[in-house]
């Protein structure tokens, strides 16, 4: 069971992640690729990653532009998981 951050702890763990923000117990980050394929192909490499941690982000997929959403829902709230999952999609989106 992995356990649900305070408001401070999830704030600072915020702190260590570029382009990510809180909205309640969510966090949230935006980011416009090239093209319509490599916004895919992002997602695609999410999905991998987030299958292997067994943690799936909601994602929503306008053209190009993807927004990610994290949050341990069988905790109510953030957790580690989170954060360690966002760190690996901030990998990706350097990456391209």
């Amino acid at each position: 069971m992995t356990k649900l951050l305070s408001n401070t702890a999830a704030d600072e763990a915020l702190t260590t992640l570029s382009g990510w923000h809180r909205a309640d117990d969510t966090i949230v980050r935006t980011a416009e690729l090239s093209s319509f394929p490599a916004a895919i192909e992002v997602v695609d490499r999410v999905a991998e990653l987030a299958e292997a941690a067994e943690h799936h982000p909601d994602i929503d997929i306008r053209w190009r532009t993807l927004t990610f959403r994290l949050s341990t829902h069988s905790e109510g709230g953030l957790t580690e998981k989170d954060f360690a999952l966002a760190r690996q999609i901030d990998e990706v989106l350097a990456s391209r």
